[in-house]
């Protein structure tokens, strides 16, 4: 099993804090996500977060106009610059303050920032003539505000920089100082703080918005006393001058426009020079759109009632992208269509339990708010929401097909739920009202079992009737933990009691013998073939049984390899502390040769079971806003009776009234609202999972869904590779017609480009003898080849062809290596299943449309014949079936209804229309879908 794993993306959390961006394309949308930055793609539905981090939360994001340079900076003003498109980190810099706004210039020498009351011009780094040893270098600094710097906006040609403040007024500076005459101007008036300030696309007119509604336009006209003077005096006078007289002109509003929306404030603006595009959020989620300078009023329209902390337009003024920071919402909207490109929204709380898909292509998570939702592993986004349970959901399970969920509640009940219709279908309960917390399904997905810590027996129900099956009893404290094998049929049961229970849920006796444990079981996995059992104890162990045998044949300490930080109110240090050196949750890998472990602390460890070493270490965080990410605290910031001043609580000192306002419970940690606590939230990991591909596994952190995947971009990795295999042996191979020849050299060498060449270049014919004399060492990296070439392939029988006659000559082989082969065996499965989809879906359409074709017509003789074949089709009794005919209305409802789940929503670049995701419509009944 490969153990080179990294960071890849973050999931179940979209926004944070921050300014939202568009890429210069107008095709990406950037998101700071907590200490990370995350990017949309919104055309090719893809996402992806940057592997590196911050010290805190990321306040400013801004990305140049070539699209290479990426700043991101945090509260405490520290910065990052990185290669957007490699994805790398370039230099870290300090701006000793905190930054409120971070712009580009547009021609992408300069960048700005406001930092504290100042407005710093830097150089932005580049490879011309002027190379510095520094890559930060400044270039000019303008102080004159008297209170922080809110926004900056360049003007079109990158010569001038307005600036507004707390301070009431906004600012003109200019870049070079021979142009300090021409923008020295200070634009006072309004009466809140101004929040963005705007040029013209001719910059002959500059727009201010305030807090409080106002919009004043400012135009550099002639004063008032010059203005009458001038007419007294001669006009020829005046037109015989060569040189206008500067100093009778000046900036001077010439427009007041408000939008009346007390007691609600304005919070964020922008402006899109091209199409004379305005558009405000304000803090009751409410935004419009206005058309200056007329100020006309195009839309208005509400995402919530939640303030709206960042807007952002793309370049071709078309789509718009909105951040609310309380409940962690990102929304894009067209506003042209008035119709969503992305609407998406994380978990309110901490994540519980997650489980991945048979297929590895989704992750089901769950969490303390009693939501479930379901997110795209590729795309980043939730496809679905359920919010049927009442209380917090503890653990989920897929049943073996993938297309049923079953979820365990606090709120008494176990709930099935369709995939394919995305709605619950059955809900378990028990005899008496108990919360239960784990769950186990079998195999068959006939039945499902749950354990609570409010009783000491296991639940079994029947799936098809939903009846109560029977109860097994034996564990003498609550029952912590439940695991079905994957092939066999045993059950294995922990419980607070010191014991692991091993159940044949299917015999006719249920009397088993415990097997002993030392400490309290905190988490169970059983591998695969259902062998061997894992448990992770309170005393920081990780203790294998043999299952068939029971007895232990192994044990993995932990309490080494646990990186435990210290919290702001511990008295002592991380090393002696005892908090968190245990591990949570562990899960073997598809092959049972690893297993990766988390727990309430900064660790997720790979573990090998074979020599009982650590692997690899990853690190959950480095987030210093969250407790236990630290091993030693600040001596500066603690105070004389030994505790943090970050523990004081400072919310009374800020300067806006509405962030002054403390909503929380008295004695809550999570406060009057979801988002508010009065203490830091504790960095820990719920629950881990490998993917059924075996080249990732998903955590469940208090930062968010953690992906952790094998790098495959590896562009050459050759495999048992000697002199005389070159690209050149291989192409002379194959004018030869040495096609098998052709095909091992060029997996030897391991370039794609050359495999496709090759695999290509084979007759159709020679398929069967070829995969015949295959050596057995290169099925895996054919199957692998074939199902990520297939998706985007045009000829589907040839890749069919190719995957028929491996499997048939090499059954035997595959079914004995099949956890090897499980990456490569899941991406051809991914293929046919999408094939059988396509095939499926043109049958039917073009059934209809024959129907549609061979009964309609202009003419009059078509007419007639359609006719007469209707009174055949209605003369023989030809009927549709009542299973077709619902087919038939679902498909026409489908188009109709909207999900409510936040599905996303693709945008189609050749017919610029939006489609929703494509969903089988297959509308079987509920004992056929669990088959």
């Amino acid at each position: 099993m490969k153990s080179d794993f990294r960071f890849s993306n973050l999931l179940g959390t979209v926004y944070r804090q921050g300014n939202v961006i568009f890429s210069d394309d107008g095709t990406k949308v950037l998101s700071p996500v907590g200490n990370r930055v995350s990017v949309f793609d919104l055309i090719n539905n893809k996402s992806f977060t940057f592997d590196y981090e911050h010290r805190k939360n990321v306040s400013r994001i801004d990305l140049n106009k070539q699209g290479n340079l990426l700043i991101s900076v945090d509260d405490d003003g520290r910065a990052i610059l990185a290669n957007f498109k490699a994805r790398t980190v370039l230099h870290h810099f300090n701006f000793k303050g905190k930054v409120h706004d971070l712009k580009f210039s547009p021609d992408g020498k300069l960048f700005a920032v406001g930092c504290d009351r100042f407005v710093q011009i830097w150089k932005t780094p580049s490879v011309g003539e002027d190379r510095q040893f520094a890559p930060f270098v400044r270039y000019r600094i303008h102080a004159g505000h008297f209170a922080d710097v809110i926004s900056i906006t360049w003007s079109k040609d990158s010569r001038f920089i307005i600036s507004t403040s707390k301070d009431l007024t906004a600012k003109i500076w200019s870049v070079d100082k021979a142009e300090k005459s021409l923008a020295a101007v200070t634009f006072s008036g309004h009466k809140d703080y101004v929040i963005r300030a705007f040029f013209s696309a001719d910059q002959e007119k500059i727009y201010t918005v305030s807090k409080d509604g106002a919009l004043f336009q400012w135009e550099y006209t002639k004063k008032n006393q010059d203005a009458a003077d001038d007419d007294d005096d001669d006009d020829e006078e005046e037109e015989n001058e060569e040189e206008i007289d500067m100093s009778k002109y000046s900036w001077r509003i010439t427009k007041k426009n408000y939008f009346y929306t007390n007691p609600n404030k304005v919070k964020c603006a922008t402006f899109h020079q091209d199409s004379n595009l305005l558009v405000i959020g304000f803090s009751n989620g409410e935004f419009r759109l206005y058309e200056l300078p007329h100020f006309t009023l195009i839309q208005q329209l509400s995402m919530g009632q939640n303030a709206i902390q960042t807007v952002s337009i793309n370049s071709t003024g078309e789509w718009l992208a909105f951040g609310s920071k309380k409940i962690g919402q990102l929304l894009v909207y067209e506003w042209q269509s008035e119709s969503y490109i992305l609407k998406q929204q994380g978990h309110f709380d901490i994540m519980n339990s997650l489980t991945y898909s048979p297929d590895g292509s989704r992750i089901v998570t769950a969490s303390d708010d009693g939501k479930i939702k379901v997110w795209d592993v590729v795309s980043g986004f939730c496809l679905c929401t359920f919010a049927e349970h009442q209380s917090a959901v503890t653990q989920l399970q897929f049943a073996k097909k993938g297309q049923v969920l079953f979820s365990s509640s606090l709120d008494g009940t176990v709930k099935a739920w369709d995939l394919i219709r995305y709605r619950n279908f059955r809900t378990f309960t028990a005899s008496e009202r108990i919360q239960f917390t784990c769950l186990a399904v079998d195999s068959s997905g006939e039945v499902v079992c749950a354990g609570s810590q409010d009783s000491f027996d296991i639940h079994i129900w029947n799936v098809q009737t939903g009846q109560l099956l029977d109860t097994l009893s034996g564990h003498e404290g609550p029952v912590s933990c439940l695991a079905f094998s994957a092939e066999t049929n045993i059950l294995a049961s922990a419980s607070w009691d010191k014991t692991i229970r091993i159940w044949s849920v299917f015999g006719r006796s249920q009397t088993v013998e415990p097997l002993e444990v030392y400490s309290d079981v905190l988490s169970l996995t059983i591998r695969p073939d259902g062998k061997e059992v894992a448990v992770s104890t309170l005393n920081g162990q990780i203790s294998i049984f043999d299952v068939e045998n029971g007895k232990q044949i192994g044990n993995i300490d932990c309490r080494r390899d646990i990186i435990s930080g210290r919290h702001l109110e511990d008295r002592f240090t991380a090393k002696n502390s005892s908090r968190g050196k245990y591990f949570t949750c562990i899960n073997y890998s598809f092959d049972g040769t690893a297993i990766v472990a988390g727990g309430n602390n900064n660790s997720i460890c790979l573990y090998d079971i074979l020599n009982e070493v650590l692997l690899k270490r990853f690190t959950v965080s480095s987030n210093m806003l969250i407790n236990g990410t630290m091993e030693f605290l600040n001596s500066s910031k603690m105070t004389e009776a030994g505790t943090s001043i970050d523990l004081v609580d400072r919310d009374g000192e800020n300067s806006d009234f509405e962030d002054r306002i403390d909503s929380t419970l008295p004695g809550s940690n999570r406060g009057g609202d979801l988002s508010t606590r009065k203490v830091k939230p504790e960095v820990r990991v719920t629950s881990v999972q490998f993917s059924p591909s075996a080249t990732a596994f998903a955590a469940a952190s208090t930062e968010g869904l953690l992906i952790y995947s094998v790098d495959e971009s590896i562009i050459f990795d050759p495999f048992d590779l000697d002199f005389e295999v070159t690209p050149a042996a291989v192409n002379e191979a194959l004018n030869e017609k040495e096609y098998l020849s052709s095909l091992v050299m060029s997996f030897r060498l391991n370039e794609t480009r050359l495999i496709n060449k090759v695999y290509e270049s084979i007759p159709a014919k020679d398929i069967s003898l070829l995969t015949a004399n295959i050596p057995t060492v290169y099925i895996s990296r054919l199957l692998q080849f074939i199902g990520d070439f297939a998706m985007d392939s045009q000829h589907i029988e040839f890749n069919l062809l190719w995957i028929k006659w491996i499997l048939a000559t090499h059954g035997k082989y595959i079914m004995s290596h099949k956890y090897e082969l499980t990456a490569a065996l899941r991406s051809v499965q991914k293929f046919v299943a999408r094939i059988a989809k396509e095939v499926v879906s043109i049958s039917k359409n073009n059934t209809y449309s024959y129907l549609f074709l061979t009964t309609t017509d202009g003419t009059d003789e078509r007419m007639v014949q359609s006719e007469e074949l209707v009174q055949d089709v209605q003369d023989s009794d030809m009927e549709l079936d009542t299973e077709d005919k619902k087919e038939m209305e679902e498909e026409i409802n489908g188009e109709e209804e909207d999900n409510d789940g936040g599905e996303w929503l693709g945008f189609n670049e050749k017919k610029s229309t939006l489609v929703l995701e494509e969903k089988d419509d297959d509308d079987d009944d509920d004992e056929e879908l669990l088959d």
